[in-house]
């Protein structure tokens, strides 16, 4: 497993290395002028200059680069124009924020999709099939943001159960931070659950009509073993993938959910570094939910190896 976990670090590093290209190269294509956008139109060319040499706008681009990437490997990742801050600092302080928020959605999702995935495959072309496959199609094409704020119309402004929106650490207050988190997390959860129900119902349908499922039963192996040990084991490697891509792409900032409910996470701080044209914090941010996708790329290829054994082999 150890040398199976170092060949797949190893193979990351190239990709890794041309997403920090591609980092660089799409933010200096950003238009307007950083120098201008921050000290208005009426600023003088003299301080434009003196602010682009503050920020290294001056020198050649691959020296911007060299700089840039050198200073990323320490986890430096310079400081925000706008707020006179670590990038890094600012980073640390709205990712956690964010990353609990998508850890409450994918468990969510992983509640009502596991359940869900199973009943719809154990009767296909039944009720529950059909009802289940109406409830993901609709959960993958409602939109987020009508989604959640038809949840703040019901249950924040009809039945007052729970806040509409703002956010309180879990250290601070678990039981107001939950109330505040659980509609933003059903936000997202509910479409993640509905590709990952979509995902199970057709691996399992698959898995349940194998040779060895039929040859289980045929030696007297009971219904719920052969349906979570020879059925769901080897039906989890698409949902797994699924997994995975929802939940490196909610560590990436669930932008519009954030905004909507208020959340002070890693999606409100990367719009706004994009309105104010902050560099520093743009290139941090979007590095740091590259990092964030490749380390949940990389669990899932070890998470691979311990469902099935011949993927740690091969």
């Amino acid at each position: 497993m150890i040398q199976f976990a170092l060949r797949r670090l190893l193979s990351t590093l190239p990709t890794l290395l041309v997403v920090t290209v591609l980092v660089f190269t799409m933010v200096r294509l950003l238009p307007g002028d950083p120098a201008r956008l921050l000290l208005g139109e009426e600023a003088t060319p003299q301080a434009l200059a003196e602010l682009r040499r503050s920020l290294g706008l001056d020198q050649p681009l691959p020296v911007q680069y060299g700089q840039w990437l050198l200073d990323a490997l320490r986890f430096d990742f310079g400081t925000s124009v706008k707020d006179n801050a670590s990038v890094a600092a600012l980073i640390a302080d709205k990712l956690p924020t964010t990353a609990e928020l998508a850890v409450l959605s994918m468990l969510l999702a992983l509640v009502i999709a596991l359940p869900a995935g199973l009943l719809s495959a154990l009767n296909p072309g039944g009720l529950t099939n059909r009802v289940v496959t109406l409830l993901s199609l609709a959960g993958i094409s409602i939109p987020n943001f009508f989604l959640g704020i038809l949840l703040i119309y019901v249950f924040s402004v009809q039945l007052a159960w729970i806040p509409a929106s703002g956010y309180v650490s879990f250290a601070e207050d678990p039981l107001r931070n939950l109330s505040l988190m659980i509609l933003p997390a059903i936000t997202l959860g509910t479409a993640s659950a509905a590709v990952l129900t979509r995902y199970l119902h057709a691996s399992m349908t698959e898995a349940l009509t194998q040779d060895y499922v039929r040859t289980a039963r045929a030696k007297g192996v009971t219904h719920s073993r052969v349906l979570i040990k020879h059925g769901l084991r080897n039906a989890l490697i698409p949902v797994i993938t699924a997994f995975g891509l929802q939940l490196g792409g909610l560590l990436g900032g669930a932008v519009i959910t954030e905004q909507i409910f208020s959340v002070p996470g890693f999606g409100r701080l990367l719009v706004d570094a994009v309105f104010t044209r902050d560099l520093p914090v743009i290139q941090g941010m979007v590095l740091t939910s590259a990092l964030a996708v490749f380390a949940v790329s990389f669990l899932v290829d070890l998470t691979y190896a311990a469902v099935d054994p011949r993927i740690r082999y091969q």
